[in-house]
């Protein structure tokens, strides 16, 4: 591991850091209705929508009701996303004149984008149109991560409230997520992006004369077979770029996501795309610090994500930074395997993007994954199936974590023998059962989802034996499961079993979770304040750091290790046989 790559890793964190401390109060100021900079802009656009839709934004919601909006808003936006992909042959913007989607493929990825898992079972340049990209998956990219954040406001209400049954009106918080978060936010990143060359155009293709002329199994335009030229795909590129990361969504415009060149072209890019997956779920742990009254609340839940996030980072650049042991046998010179990865990011930087797109819930990758090697390929998996709260997605990642705080603090009880609290609010039989639901839902989900592929899944799918293929269907359930998106490369998920299966896991992991988070939520609203007496807790120290990181690790390795020893760690072993 050279020093250059660390430095690397630290001043990729001292920028995040420090530019999620601003960003976190001003969403603070937009979740608390208090004036933000953006109001005299964005404030009239608000008030329309309001009542272009007919919305009540002063009502507030109960968790129940809360629920049913979010669950029916989502569950509207993901049969226009199917529809809008079955009719596109029959729409305009659609200059390669692509067909329809596949029923089963568009299935699969409505239920994706509506979750903002953006699981891809479909290459983007050479099935999606323009305006499915734009009307249909852009659009789910802005909403399915603004849902995530009007899920997370409610959250926090619930612990800084006392004795209501009101966490907010989701309308008036999705709204506000959107206008006054997500859209600025992509505009400014997209205009950046145009400026370092990704395109924005409506136009199909371009052709481009090829420097050194190929030879190509297909017939050429010349006598010989040669190719000189190559059709390349355009379109609105960047802003879905943009919001693909700023939400944690992660689905590529390009099949091959952010290692193409028209996605991700410069260093430039590939620094502030890497911060910007990462930016809004930081900022939004000094969100919940200043709107619980507590700044230092926010902090430790940071300290808990950075700490866990750096390790996993750190052990992902290291197993990628050794050569192969079979290479070094044959008499190969040893040097850090480049396969699969882009030689303009080199190690160093696809090792720190698999460890940010795997914590964050994102899935976008600039390199394969698949071909990392056994340890480096287990450290991402792993950092997706502890939950995705190690950040994880905008909103989800902290009201995840949120619930491990609300387990850690329960632990912790029974350990000194007392009622737990967290933010003076008892955690009584009914919090413990949703948070337990809630922390099982996710593995059920990836465990079960491998199995059900192991016994039952269409043959050929896999087209690696040995623990590496099961490593493939491990880590795609553990990626569907948990609504992150990103995959090994080898597995073939565009059949009929791929697609179900994989969208009934992704839309029980979303929404299953969702709902149970609203009623503990709904029922910590409820209850009074206590205050704080010498066998209380403290929450916001590092003894509490501590005990959060060590409930989030054991609960995934008691969980995970033993599928992992089947998959990775077998595979690993198998190089010094």
């Amino acid at each position: 591991m050279k020093t250059t790559d660390v430095l690397q890793y630290l001043l990729f964190l001292v920028l995040l850091l420090g530019a999620s401390w601003p960003l976190g109060l001003f969403m603070a100021r937009v979740y608390q209705d208090r004036p933000c900079g953006l109001d005299r802009i964005l404030g009239p656009v608000e008030r329309l929508l309001y009542r272009l839709c007919g919305i009540d934004a002063g009502k507030e919601m109960g968790w129940k009701t809360y629920a049913v909006a979010v669950v029916v808003f989502n569950a509207a936006g993901l049969v226009a996303a199917y529809a809008i992909q079955r009719l596109q042959g029959l729409l305009p913007l659609n200059p390669a004149g692509l067909p329809g989607v596949d029923p089963f493929v568009a299935f699969n990825t409505a239920v994706s984008f509506a979750t903002n898992t953006n699981w891809q079972a479909y290459g983007g340049e050479t099935t999606m149109s323009h305006l499915t990209q734009m009307l249909a998956l852009t659009v789910q990219n802005f909403v399915s991560a603004a849902t995530g954040m009007a899920v997370m406001a409610a959250v926090i209400r619930g612990l800084a409230r006392r004795e209501t049954d009101r966490l907010g009106n989701f309308w008036r918080d999705l709204t506000r997520s959107t206008l006054y978060v997500l859209l600025p936010l992509s505009v400014l990143l997209a205009l950046v992006l145009v400026w370092q060359g990704v395109p924005q155009t409506l136009e199909g293709s371009v052709t481009a004369t090829l420097l050194d002329p190929a030879v190509s199994e297909t017939p050429g335009p010349d006598a010989d077979g040669t190719r000189t030229e190559q059709v390349i795909a355009l379109g609105p590129v960047a802003s879905q770029v943009a919001i693909k990361q700023l939400g944690t969504n992660g689905g590529g415009f390009f099949n091959v996501n952010s290692a193409h060149p028209l996605e991700n072209p410069t260093p430039l890019t590939n620094l502030l795309e890497l911060l910007a997956i990462l930016l809004i779920p930081a900022a939004l742990c000094h969100t919940f610090g200043v709107m619980v009254g507590d700044r230092r609340q926010g902090f430790a839940v940071l300290a808990a994500m950075t700490i866990l996030f750096a390790g996993f980072a750190l052990l992902t650049m290291q197993a990628e930074s050794m050569p192969n042991p079979l290479l070094a046998e044959t008499g190969v010179a040893s040097a850090p395997s480049l396969e699969g990865k882009e030689v303009r990011f080199g190690v160093a930087g696809s090792s720190l993007w698999a460890a940010v797109t795997t914590s964050a819930s994102n899935g976008s990758v600039n390199s394969m994954h698949d071909s990392f090697s056994p340890l480096g390929g287990m450290w991402p998996m792993l950092l997706m199936q502890l939950g995705e709260v190690v950040f994880g997605g905008v909103g989800s990642g902290l009201y995840g974590m949120l619930v491990f705080a609300v387990v850690a603090v329960f632990v912790a009880g029974l350990m000194v023998g007392r009622t737990p609290e967290y933010l003076g609010k008892k955690i009584e039989p009914f919090e413990t059962k949703m948070a337990a639901l809630i922390i099982l839902i996710p593995p059920f989900l990836c465990l079960m989802g491998t199995a059900l592929a192991c016994v039952a899944g269409p043959p050929g799918a896999v087209s690696n034996p040995g623990p590496h293929g099961f490593s493939e269907i491990l880590y795609g359930f553990s990626s569907m499961g948990n609504n992150n998106g990103s995959a090994f490369a080898g597995l073939t998920a565009s059949s009929p079993f791929w697609t179900v299966a994989g969208a009934v896991a992704m839309f029980v992991s979303r929404y299953g979770l969702i709902i149970p988070v609203l009623a503990l939520a709904g029922s910590l609203a409820g209850k009074k304040r206590l205050q704080e007496g010498p066998g209380t807790l403290p929450t916001h120290g590092p003894i509490f750091v501590a005990l959060l990181m060590a409930v989030v690790l054991v609960v995934g390795a008691l969980t995970f290790v033993p599928a992992l020893a089947l998959g990775p760690v077998a595979e690993h072993l198998d190089l010094f046989k």
